[in-house]
């Protein structure tokens, strides 16, 4: 049983953009529908891990956000890709970038995989106007994430329920169409994947999910705290990673969940690290 905890959904951003808040809102539609509440936190890579020390979290896959923007994608990227620099062992990076730019998408998958990113995140099609399932825009990117044995990790929406900031609407069918134009990507589907999961009862969707995993960014906001145990139940605690949309909320909120399952130890340490390690290569021959 790992002891290592890895918080699969983090959010960083540099100082020059908190302090330039208000231009960014209203010059990128993602960022106005994250951040255009002065509520809504924006935090540093040394914030982060001040706050991993405190939660007692080892390892945190850094996002950046879906930028409509190529350009902010690659300002903000250089930021990520300086923080792992800085932080090695405590933080990973995932990469933005705006499929809609052709080319020049592909050169920055190319320059973040080379630069050490492990991953592409977090996409919003919906904001960034683009078609998961498009082949013609998709399939070159899927195609360089495969060649550099990146993840790709998505958020996701829920068709139902309460309205928030940021919700969006990549909902369960627009995250089934992706995942089955794509069936050999390696996949996160962020907030429990708007509740993809629960579809898995159906023989056909649990066999399209085969490269597919989801975090448990947010649950606090969404769901009861059962839904780690139903969740488990239907589609295995091996897909499950521990996500909590820092500095949405403190990271110990969510451990505090995981750890209250009504699940054996096992795959409690599963859900917390074993399988972000796995999944990230993190542990040597860990790659199957």
């Amino acid at each position: 049983m790992s002891s290592v905890i890895v918080d699969f959904h983090t959010h960083i951003f540099p100082p020059w953009l908190r302090e330039r808040r208000d231009e960014y809102v209203k010059s990128d539609p993602c960022f106005a529908l994250l951040y255009s509440q002065p509520k809504a936190k924006i935090a540093t890579a040394e914030e982060l891990v001040a706050s991993m020390d405190e939660a007692g979290i080892d390892l945190s896959v850094v996002l950046n956000a879906g930028w409509v923007s190529h350009e902010l994608c690659v300002r903000t990227n250089d930021y990520i890709l300086d923080s792992i620099s800085r932080y090695p062992k405590r933080l990973v990076g995932f990469c933005a970038i705006q499929p809609s730019a052709g080319e020049a998408a592909i050169a920055e998958i190319e320059r973040c995989a080379k630069a050490g990113a492990k991953g592409i995140g977090e996409l919003r099609s919906d904001v960034q106007g683009f078609d998961l399932a498009d082949k013609t825009t998709m399939g070159p990117v899927v195609d360089a994430v495969l060649k550099h044995d990146l993840i790709l990790l998505t958020h996701s929406s829920e068709p139902v329920g309460h309205e928030y900031f940021g919700k969006g609407r990549i909902t369960t069918d627009i995250l089934y169409s992706f995942i089955t134009a794509f069936p050999n990507l390696k996949v996160v589907c962020a907030h429990w994947g708007g509740g993809l999961p629960f579809y898995a009862l159906m023989p056909e969707v649990a066999k399209a999910l085969a490269n597919v995993f989801f975090d448990s960014a947010a649950t606090v906001f969404l769901y009861k705290p059962e839904i780690f145990e139903q969740v488990s139940r239907i589609i295995g605690s091996d897909k499950i990673l521990f996500g909590t949309d820092y500095p949405l909320m403190h990271q110990n909120r969510v451990i505090a969940q995981v750890q209250s399952a009504q699940l054996p130890a096992q795959d409690k340490a599963k859900i917390l690290g074993t399988n972000a390690r796995r999944l990230l290569y993190w542990d040597k021959g860990a790659k199957q």
